[in-house]
């Protein structure tokens, strides 16, 4: 045994945490359980079917489009104060507006620049020229659906109501910044609810196997022989490693029903930073999120003796981890409020929040700081969880012998 100490102190905490990765990787690709473990996901597969449904009629509600506005400072002041009058009597039917410019006169402004230039994300049509001949440019369907109320703001404008309304002059285009905003929300949408099934999914593996070897005193032998902390990053990375084995099996099948069917990615919008950055970035932030959420349970399963116990401990982790969802779901609405920068800087939000912004705003300098924060917090609760399980499990056997002869002696004393 002392040699064997020996040899484990020569090792460093990250030599020790691969012969821990290696042995608990081989150990479960190789067993039986693992292969029925694979066919799990069908069900998940099923529910992430149905949230991106639901999850696509929520974001047909989720914003209104508006319309923009270009015109010379009388015009667009009338146009504004036509529109607010009629809303009253109208209400949804009138568009929103938004002022994107006040022209000077003789200015002329590119409208369809600012519909597919990305600035504007919820300007779903442009109103220019003047209120005399006023000229809507837009996506085909949009225009035919708002020029008759943008003739009535202009007739009311002019002439005040009731009046003849000018001919609104339609220019279509092929999209809108509103449309190709909405259809990133959806991949948004789409990636977050991925991300987050297959973390609930597969960080559970985490906690029973912790369990299973902390029961049958394995685990009390390897810390006895190695640092706790290697113990645990060992034991987070063979796990990860067996979830990106299970990812791939997926992933494959997954792949190749959508060959035999003939569906595509085509259905998903691109995301923002492109599909082969989207998808890396995915990797990376799966990897985050379940580092994070596996020290936890680690941290759990050195609070638990039982299987019952464990379902206890880890019923409000799991819980806590819906409502991470949903912040992060929340969040991805709201770009650039303090709930979304709440989202990223809160580490296990992080992930779900920045994959999300991933679909919907381009550059990859964020996900860097953002991953390097997630990295650091990944080593932080792995070092506590570490703590927390040595200071729980990791108790010398004779002070509790002692105590228990303490009670003998006296009992034998009192008789």
């Amino acid at each position: 045994m002392s040699t064997d100490r020996a040899h484990a102190e020569r090792l460093s905490l990250f030599a020790a945490a691969f012969v821990i990765a290696r042995r608990d990787f081989m150990a479960i690709l190789f067993s039986r359980s693992f292969f029925f473990f694979l066919l799990g996901p069908l069900f998940p597969l099923l529910v992430a079917g149905l949230a991106g449904g639901v999850g696509e009629k929520l974001n047909d509600s989720m914003r209104r489009p508006q319309l923009g506005v270009a015109m010379a400072a009388p015009d667009l002041d009338a146009a504004l104060g036509a529109r607010a009058a009629l809303a009253g009597h109208l209400g949804d039917g009138v568009p929103p507006m938004v002022v994107l410019k006040r022209l000077a006169p003789g200015e002329t402004f590119d409208a369809r620049a600012a519909l597919t230039g990305g600035g504007h994300a919820d300007v779903a049509a442009v109103l220019t020229g003047t209120l005399a001949h006023p000229v809507l440019t837009g996506t085909k369907g949009q225009i035919a659906e708002w020029a008759g109320p943008v003739g009535l703001v202009a007739a009311a404008a002019v002439h005040g109501l009731p009046g003849p309304a000018p001919q609104v002059a339609l220019q279509s285009t092929a999209s809108s910044g509103a449309s190709e905003h909405k259809g990133q929300m959806m991949t948004a949408q789409a990636a977050q609810t991925l991300l987050f099934l297959l973390t609930m999914l597969l960080a559970g593996m985490v906690l029973s196997n912790l369990v299973e070897e902390k029961g049958n005193k394995v685990i009390e032998i390897l810390a006895a022989a190695i640092p706790m902390d290697a113990v645990f990053f060992g034991k987070l990375f063979a796990m990860l490693g067996i979830s990106f084995v299970g990812i791939t099996v997926w992933g494959a099948a997954a792949g190749l029903f959508t060959l035999v069917t003939g569906g595509s990615l085509a259905a998903l919008p691109p995301p923002a930073v492109g599909w082969p950055a989207l998808a890396a970035l995915g990797v990376i932030y799966f990897a985050m999120a379940y580092l994070l959420l596996g020290s936890v349970f680690l941290a759990i399963g050195s609070l638990a003796a039982t299987v019952r116990e464990v379902q206890t401990l880890s019923m409000p982790a799991t819980m806590m981890q819906l409502v991470v969802f949903f912040l992060a779901t929340y969040a991805m609405t709201q770009p650039g409020s303090p709930a979304e920068i709440f989202a990223i800087v809160f580490p296990f939000s992080s992930p779900f929040a920045m994959l999300a912004r991933a679909a919907q705003q381009p550059g990859l300098g964020q996900h860097v700081l953002a991953i390097g924060w997630q990295a650091l917090c990944v080593l932080v609760m792995v070092r506590a969880g570490s703590k927390l399980f040595r200071k729980r499990v990791m108790k010398s056997g004779p002070a509790s012998v002692n105590k228990a002869g303490l009670f003998a002696r006296l009992r034998r004393s009192g008789t």
